[in-house]
């Protein structure tokens, strides 16, 4: 057997500023990788794809990997970086006959021309390979549309957020595919949806009602289904189908697949509420911190994190934290590579006065939201080349590039300054500037649940901070018009058909 293999992920969050062109797929590397050089930097790591190399390898199958392409979460993608990437995949389909393909997509990736670039990928995969199996693994936050199911013979998504069944997921996608191949199942698929968006700092599954709603899912799993999935979806990408999806998938039983999928979409409809975020005046929540003596506490910089889209370069939280005078304090992370650069020409040790982040314009959000620059006197501590590889359990072994990276000390403030966009899910984002997490009364994290992997086990509290970014969890802040109506709760609906 000969499999095609491809990765291609990317969570648009449409209301960001923030450019996707094709480099931001290369994580500073120019190209996405393609062939052996995506083997080598995937194998053996918490991904998809890791986990479809496995199954190969298992199964003595050899495989082609067109291009493992994956970006943090930005604005639309480039057409011209789209057109490259499934180029490369249908290059390879053209290539030769493949007796399956195994893809490790997002599903909420939104580019210039498309508002499901992944569905249309399949699209045109189908008429390439019209009776080829395909495995497609998805992220939960996919907003999930009929092009994907429709010419896919299985879908799966993760089941955990944060993210740390990823790898599993690829298994779960690509363990059905196998079993079809061999005559063993007939993967039959049932999807729908629900006019909801949930906020995504309601989505975490260590909470109600995610947590559940993912136990069950993965009971059906124990009870007939091959797959289930409940997709939580974006909802910072203003697209029709944003919002709560799932597809379940059964060997060939339909009335299964269906009546698994309405158990769960109604479980989902009726706890609707609970996926409905409170905010926190930002001033509130920095003091009731300053009042938590056992560290480290986790300080949440919630609406300007990278994993959702966020500039990273709004500075709300770390100015309150200063005004209050929080004491040793590590904040991770300021996106300022002007900054970086005049750190490094100063030097490791000098002392200087510099503006932090207020740079980028964030023309989508309301008149109100706004960020400037932080002026802040202190001294350049570290400088690095800002690499390092995850710890885990979330993307384990995987290789971060920050970009040239700074750490900048207020004397209570420790201030990591990068040049590429990194969320903090993983401690070492921290030991690689030679910063000792666990020794700080307060760690302040741009991130929304992500954080929770490498952060969870050790913190002794945590404070959601409700900044300024495009990750806002205040939807008023956000002019949504192409979003299906009405869908809740920026309408307060009761009947689950009404968004249909």
């Amino acid at each position: 057997m000969h499999f095609l293999f491809a990765m291609m992920k990317h969570e648009t969050n449409t209301f960001s500023p923030v450019p996707t062109p094709l480099e931001r797929f290369a994580r500073g590397r120019g190209v996405p990788p393609e062939g052996q050089e995506a083997v080598a930097a995937y194998r053996g790591t918490q991904s998809a794809l890791a986990a479809f190399i496995d199954i190969a390898e298992k199964e003595g199958a050899s495989f082609d990997v067109a291009i493992a392409g994956a970006a943090w979460p930005s604005g639309p993608v480039e057409d011209k970086a789209y057109d490259y990437m499934v180029g490369k995949i249908l290059d390879a389909a053209k290539s030769r006959k493949y007796d399956a393909i195994f893809l490790d997509l997002h599903g909420a990736m939104v580019t210039e021309s498309h508002e499901d670039g992944e569905g249309q990928l399949l699209v045109k995969l189908r008429q390439i390979a019209p009776e080829t199996p395909i495995a497609v693994a998805l992220d939960m936050h996919t907003n999930l549309y009929s092009e994907i199911v429709d010419n896919a013979t299985v879908v799966a998504g993760y089941q955990t957020y944060p993210h740390i069944d990823v790898y599993e997921t690829g298994m779960r996608a690509g363990l059905p595919l196998m079993q079809a191949l061999k005559g063993a199942a007939k993967p039959t698929m049932s999807w729908g949806n629900r006019p909801m968006l949930p906020h995504v700092m309601r989505q975490g599954t260590d909470d109600f009602p995610n947590k559940q709603i993912q136990q069950r899912a993965r009971e059906m799993e124990q009870e007939g289904a091959l797959v289930a999935t409940l997709f939580t979806g974006f909802p910072h990408a203003d697209i029709y189908n944003a919002g709560l999806s799932v597809v379940v998938v059964t060997d060939n039983d339909p009335a299964l697949a269906q009546k698994y999928r309405d158990e769960l979409l109604d479980f989902a409809w009726k706890e609707r509420e609970a996926f409905v975020y409170k905010l926190e005046p930002l001033a509130e929540s920095v003091s009731r911190a300053k009042g938590m003596k056992d560290g480290p506490v986790v300080l949440l910089d919630h609406f300007d994190n990278a994993a959702s889209g966020g500039t990273m370069d709004t500075t709300a939280v770390l100015g309150e934290i200063i005004r209050q005078g929080l004491d040793n304090v590590a904040f991770f992370a300021i996106h300022d590579p002007e900054a970086v650069q005049q750190m490094i020409k100063a030097g490791i040790g000098a002392q200087m006065t510099i503006k932090l982040g207020g740079k980028i314009p964030m023309p989508l959000l309301s008149a109100d939201a706004v960020s400037e620059p932080l002026e802040v006197t202190g001294k350049v501590r570290v400088i690095t080349n800002g690499e390092f590889r995850n710890r885990g359990p979330m993307s384990t072994g995987i290789l971060n590039d920050m970009g040239p990276t700074a750490v900048f000390d207020t004397g209570k403030v420790e201030i990591v300054v990068i040049s590429r966009h990194q969320e903090p899910n993983d401690l070492n984002c921290f030991y690689s500037l030679g910063i000792d997490p666990l020794a700080k009364n307060y760690l302040c994290l741009k991130s929304r649940v992500h954080w929770g992997a490498g952060f969870k086990p050790v913190m002794t509290g945590v404070v959601e901070c409700a900044g300024v970014g495009v990750c806002t969890s205040d939807y008023n802040q956000l002019d949504f018009k192409h979003v299906r109506r009405p869908v809740y709760p920026l309408n307060l609906i009761n009947d689950p058909s009404a968004g249909a």
